[in-house]
């Protein structure tokens, strides 16, 4: 049990984070907006809290929780983002992570991002500092903020971090896109920039989300990073609210033992009410 719990929960950030930056439309790509984006789908005060699941012999077992939670202030935005096991599932497998990002109100750039992490015996301190007129950014990477190591990176223009990419993507235009296009989307982490392939799948109506009720959707398909988690041409499948706040409401993917899914548990604060069916 303990290798299934941990399993799940390492995937906190990519679940959650890198995987829902795939919203993206198909003929649209972040450096077209570069000089700067509209913000149209979220405002200071939006609070979600998403429910983690693990299927465990044909039983869908919940695991943690992960929430967000924006912050305005006169030119910028901060997100605070954390991830942690019920307590139930500490003894098998402790998970306490913690992610920040800061973005600039015009761009949706990010200029600070933190990813402070705990998960069993493994740690990590990753710290970023972007400096998006010159294309580059100074990192801080180690086990612990005091053993980090300083390193500095050139990088392509508008460049998102692992949470920024959620709220940037948010303001784009679905509602035109055709199914079954693909398209790329990149995001800088761990030292490195990760380009992934996703396909929009359309829109799915009075699609079911647990203890919240049916919605109309935009269904999208990112694919995943290959390794200890996900097997080779692994796919996702994210829904997201059809309405203006265009929040992910439920996420699943297989991984290498079994499958997982991440459920809106809670909202508040939404630049619009949330549309239900």
């Amino acid at each position: 049990m303990m290798n299934n719990i941990k399993t799940i929960l390492l995937i906190f950030s990519l679940l959650f984070t890198m995987s829902l930056s795939a919203q993206m439309a198909p003929d649209i790509h972040q450096d077209d907006n570069c000089g700067g984006i509209n913000n149209n789908a979220f405002q200071g005060g939006e609070k979600l809290v998403y429910k983690l699941y693990y299927n465990w012999k044909f039983v869908w077992i919940p695991a943690g929780e992960v929430k967000f939670n924006v912050i305005e202030n006169e030119d910028d935005f901060e997100v605070h983002v954390t991830g942690k096991t019920y307590e139930s599932y500490n003894s098998f497998f402790e998970v306490d992570d913690k992610f920040y990002s800061k973005m600039n109100k015009e761009t949706l750039l990010p200029t600070d991002f933190l990813r402070d992490i705990k998960e069993g015996k493994y740690v990590k301190y990753d710290s970023i500092s972007f400096d998006q007129p010159n294309y580059n950014a100074n990192t801080l990477h180690g086990r612990t903020k005091e053993t980090a190591e300083a390193e500095d990176w050139d990088l392509g223009e508008c460049m998102q971090d692992m949470v920024s990419i959620l709220y940037y993507v948010r303001n784009l235009d679905f509602e035109s896109q055709k199914k079954g296009h693909k398209f790329p989307v990149k995001v800088f982490f761990d030292k490195e920039v990760f380009s992934l392939d996703v396909e929009y799948r359309g829109v799915k109506k009075k699609k079911k989300i647990k203890d919240l009720g049916k919605f109309d959707t935009f269904e999208f398909s990112p694919e995943v990073v290959a390794g200890e988690v996900f097997d080779a041409d692994t796919r996702m499948k994210i829904w997201v609210s059809k309405d203006g706040n265009k929040i992910p409401l439920q996420i699943e993917s297989p991984v290498s033992i079994g499958s997982v899914k991440a459920v809106l548990k809670s909202y508040d604060g939404l630049k619009y009410p949330l549309q239900k069916r």
